[in-house]
């Protein structure tokens, strides 16, 4: 268990934390929220042990490892991938230790007193291998690199060949590799594709241990999380539940701070309107006093500010033709690299569209060339009939002046706006107060990169190309701007990792991969499913086609012999197949009827009434926690029995 006692955190004259205190139950799953500027970040790198508060302490057990993962991007030395694995997960140090020990051993003297101490050490650093699953480390971290979205050859290649974001991946294996009892993760899907985060929160799904995560994603929230932690205000507020059942209990609770904070106005004027009728009044004195005193006492009812009540609309956009942008056999490439070919494409007028695929597939490539900053090495793209488009990337803000201040760069676009609603506008995007008067030149990437989507969304495009615009808006700021969005009457090409933003958006998805365009009508959720469909009937296909193969190779050779003797393989790797299976099916049983006892025991975790009792939930938590570890065992064992049988398939 963690437990915060007392934590203030000054910042100047501002206090970011005041008093907070926090218990964290040893298997908690916890989401930590609040809005942009509440101090998420400098919580987690407190509780990591990189920053001290001001007053108050961390207090865990001296046992408890702490894994943590910062949003800011990390140095990796340029050594081999499995190398610098090696290294963060300690094994590297005590190969070399063993080695050592191992050449000590061969000069001492058999029987010697320091022959038995080199014994003894060589035992302590070969179980300290073991419990760190040394013999099984390479197989592992291959494992959890292909999850990331990395190659077999990636494990061999060095990783100053990686990208920023890559490295923030190798970052995250080694964590995962080192699997310590508590994981602090700070904005963990910001550089993973969609299948590298369906394979984490699958990983973090089993995890037995502590997880604490900062995210912008709301379904990563939802899957991950079994409670939220909200900042706000310099307080610390919990909630039972996930992602969504915190928005809904939230919702309730700032209702009836909007009761008690009219309510506590109501009383102050009455209070007020007594001490100032009855100031002047020597019999009235003792009573004036008393109401001066008991207002100095008042502790005022405070609701964080929410940027969800500013409605933004799209400013009207002109009418454009029935097609918006048609590709036809357009090819890219950069050097002899292909990113996609034969692509052939109608944007009609009015539809929201999704780009997907995995980092590297040509997202931000086929954004560009839609957006008209990039030509394609052949074939045609044509804008249809009163085209106006607007193109957003994280590049956009190289494009601003940086001599304007932020009031400045949006108080001249778009005149039917007034000076209110913009500065509300800006607001909402998380400019306010005086920010709106600093220059362009010092703000941080992320507040160049937000003004540069609010200054490009005054226009009256009737075409939007958005590459990843959300990647710097917090959870009210996206929310605000997925309803703009769903009420723009204009054409949207939209590129984004949030799936919740998405599939509440689009109503098509196109998908690049391979070097190609697939199109999927429907949303985001659609997309998944029918991709699954789709790739499924793709390996099934691949399998028919290798027996086909494999089947006339046999008939040039003798088909009756070959017959027979393919008939007894079949029958030799069905025996051994069943004999696996039949092996699996009880593992199956037992991990099916362990995870309705999690769930059971997660819906308690969910029981106000149930959480009153802190016994209970003690024990609850220790039973969830051995249930976690079991589970994770019987995987590991279902996987390689899997990954067995698949041999065996490929074999046949």
């Amino acid at each position: 268990m963690i437990h915060l006692i007392n934590i203030t955190l000054r910042f100047g004259e501002r206090v970011l934390f005041k008093n907070i205190s926090w218990s964290i139950p040893k298997g908690s799953r916890v989401g930590l929220v609040g809005s942009n500027g509440a101090g998420k970040t400098t919580l987690l790198r407190i509780l990591s042990g990189e920053m001290e508060s001001d007053s108050g302490e961390v207090s865990l057990a001296k046992d408890q490892s702490i894994g943590y993962l910062p949003q800011d991007l990390i140095e990796i030395p340029d050594v081999p991938v499995l190398d610098f694995l090696r290294e963060r997960t300690g094994l590297a140090d005590i190969e070399r230790r063993l080695a050592s020990c191992t050449r000590n051993l061969t000069e001492a003297v058999p029987g010697s007193e320091e022959g038995n101490r080199l014994l003894t050490l060589h035992d302590e650093l070969m179980k300290q291998y073991e419990m760190r699953d040394g013999f099984a480390f390479e197989p592992r971290a291959r494992k959890i690199l292909k999850g990331l979205g990395f190659t077999d050859e990636d494990a061999f290649s060095t990783c100053g060949n990686f990208s920023g974001g890559w490295k923030m991946r190798l970052h995250l294996a080694s964590l995962l590799l080192i699997s310590p009892d508590i994981l602090l993760l700070d904005e963990p899907t910001n550089h993973l594709d969609t299948e590298s985060m369906e394979w984490l929160e699958g990983w973090l799904s089993v995890f037995p241990g502590t997880i604490i995560a900062v995210s912008h994603d709301r379904r990563f929230l939802d899957t991950m999380c079994t409670s939220v932690a909200e900042l706000s205000l310099g307080s610390l507020s919990l909630y039972q539940g996930n992602f969504s059942a915190y928005v809904e209990e939230r919702e309730r609770r700032i209702d009836d701070l909007r009761k008690a904070q009219k309510q506590q106005k109501e009383e102050i004027a009455h209070i007020e309107e007594f001490i100032e009728r009855f100031r002047y009044k020597a019999s009235k004195a003792s009573s004036v006093q008393s109401r001066i005193k008991r207002l100095e006492k008042i502790e005022l009812v405070e609701i964080e500010e929410e940027t969800k009540r500013v409605h933004f609309r799209f400013p009207p956009c002109t009418r454009s033709g029935l097609e918006s942008i048609v590709l036809k056999d357009v090819e890219k490439r950069y050097g002899d690299k292909i990113v996609f070919h034969d692509a052939s494409l109608s944007i009609q007028r009015g539809e929201k569209i999704a780009l997907v695929g995995v980092n590297g597939a040509g997202k931000s490539t086929l954004s560009r060339i839609l957006g008209g900053t990039e030509q394609p090495s052949s074939g045609s793209v044509r804008f249809g009939h009163n085209v106006k488009l607007a193109f957003f990337s994280q590049e956009s803000s190289q494009n601003l002046d940086y001599s304007r201040t932020v009031w400045d760069t949006i108080s001249s676009r778009n005149a039917a706006w007034s000076e209110r609603e913009k500065r509300s506008l800006l607001g909402a995007f998380l400019f306010g107060g005086d920010d709106i008067y600093k220059p362009v030149s010092v703000l941080s990437g992320g507040e160049k990169s937000r003004l540069a989507l609010l200054k490009l969304l005054l226009e009256e495009a009737n075409v939007l190309i958005l590459d990843e615009p959300t990647n710097h808006l917090d959870m009210q700021t996206k929310d605000l701007f997925q309803r703009a969005l769903l009420e723009y009457d204009g054409t949207l090409v939209i590129v984004s990792h949030d799936r919740f933003f998405l599939d509440n958006l689009v109503d098509k998805v196109i998908e690049i991969t391979s070097g190609s365009l697939i199109v999927y009508p429907g949303n985001y959720s659609w997309f998944i499913e029918k991709r699954r469909e789709r790739l499924a009937s793709e390996a099934s296909l691949l399998s028919f086609g290798n027996a086909n193969a494999s089947s006339e190779k046999s008939s040039q050779d003798g088909i009756r012999n070959l017959k027979r003797m393919e008939a007894e393989k079949r029958n030799a790797l069905y025996r051994r197949k069943k004999r696996v299976l039949d092996t699996m099916e009880p593992l199956e049983a037992r991990i099916e009827h362990l995870e309705r006892d999690q769930a059971q025991r997660d819906a308690q975790l969910c029981d106000p009434s149930f959480l009153a009792d802190s016994v209970k939930v003690s024990a609850i938590l220790i039973e969830r926690n051995e249930a976690a570890r079991e589970i994770a065992d019987l995987l590991a064992q279902w996987e390689e029995l899997a990954e067995e049988v698949d041999r065996i398939e490929r074999t046949g």
